[in-house]
C-alpha cells in the first residue's frame, strides 16, 4: 500500500500543485483522473519518490519513502510517461542496476528484456534507442521482480496491439498478487472494467471513488466526467 499523508507540492513557492492530501492507494487497480495540468503526473513522481513533498510525508508499506527509502523502494516500480534515462549507459547496465536494487538475480533483466522485445538490445545505449524502445526499457525496468506497488504513466501510449496486450495483462497479474497498482491513462476505456477505484485531482485536491459503478455504462459515464474535471465522489480527502 502507498500512503500520501498530508503531501503538499509546488513547482513554484506559493502556487501549490499539491494541497496537503490524504490518500491511502490500497491493492487493486486505481485510476487517477482529471484535466491536463491539474497534477496527476505529479502525483505519480511524488509517490515514486522521484519529486520531494514541500510537506507531509510518502509511506509505501509503512516505510517512509524519504527514511527508509531502501525499504520503501524495493517493492515500488515507476513507469513515466516520459522515459528520461541516463542517455550513455546501456540497456543492459540499467536492468542491472534494478536487479540490485530488487534482490533479484541477473536473469531477471533478460528476462524482462525478452518480455518486452528487447532481447538484442541490451548492449545499446539509451541515446541509441528509438522513443518507443526506450519506453519500452522503461516497461523493462517495471517488470524486474514482483513489485507490490506500481505506478504507471500512460502505459499504453506509443505501444502497437500486441504490446498493450502484454502491458495490460501483466498488469492484471500485479493486480491478482495483491498488488496497488496506479494508473493515469488518456486511454481510460481498456481500464474501466479493470478499476476497483478512481482518483480524481481539482484544486490540488484529491477525490476517491470507492467503489466504482458495477453498472458498464454507469462505470464510464462516472470516469469519462471525472477525467474532465467534473465532481463525483463519496469521499473527498
Amino acid at each position: 500500500m502507498i500512503r500520501l499523508l498530508g503531501a503538499s507540492f509546488a513547482y513554484v513557492p506559493g502556487e501549490p500543485i499539491l494541497r496537503e492530501v490524504d490518500l491511502d492507494l490500497p491493492p487493486g487497480l486505481t485510476l487517477l483522473l482529471g484535466r491536463n495540468g491539474c497534477g496527476k503526473s505529479t502525483l505519480l513522481k511524488l509517490a515514486a519518490g522521484v519529486e520531494m513533498p514541500g510537506g507531509g510525508r510518502i509511506e509505501v508499506d509503512g516505510h517512509d519513502l524519504w527514511r527508509e527509502e531502501v525499504a520503501a523502494r524495493r517493492r515500488l516500480a515507476y513507469v513515466p510517461e516520459q522515459p528520461d534515462l541516463t542517455p550513455y549507459a546501456t540497456v543492459g547496465e540499467i536492468l542491472a542496476l534494478v536487479c540490485r536494487l530488487r534482490g533479484e538475480p541477473p536473469a531477471a533483466a533478460a528476462a524482462a528484456l525478452a518480455f518486452v522485445g528487447l532481447r538484442d538490445l541490451g548492449r545499446r545505449s539509451v541515446r541509441e534507442l528509438s522513443m518507443g524502445q526506450r519506453r519500452k526499457a522503461v516497461l523493462a525496468a517495471a517488470l524486474v521482480g514482483e513489485p507490490g506497488n506500481l505506478l504507471v504513466d500512460e502505459p499504453l501510449e506509443a505501444m502497437d496491439r500486441g504490446a498493450r496486450d502484454d502491458v495490460l495483462a501483466w498488469i492484471d497479474r500485479r493486480v491478482a498478487a495483491g498488488a496497488a497498482v496506479l494508473v493515469v491513462s488518456h486511454d481510460i476505456e481498456p481500464f474501466a472494467a479493470r478499476a476497483a477505484r478512481a482518483v480524481t485531482l481539482r484544486g490540488g485536491r484529491a477525490t476517491v471513488v470507492d467503489p466504482l459503478p458495477a453498472d458498464p455504462r454507469e462505470r464510464m459515464a462516472v470516469l469519462e466526467s471525472l477525467a474532465r474535471g467534473g465532481e463525483y465522489g463519496r469521499l473527498a480527502v
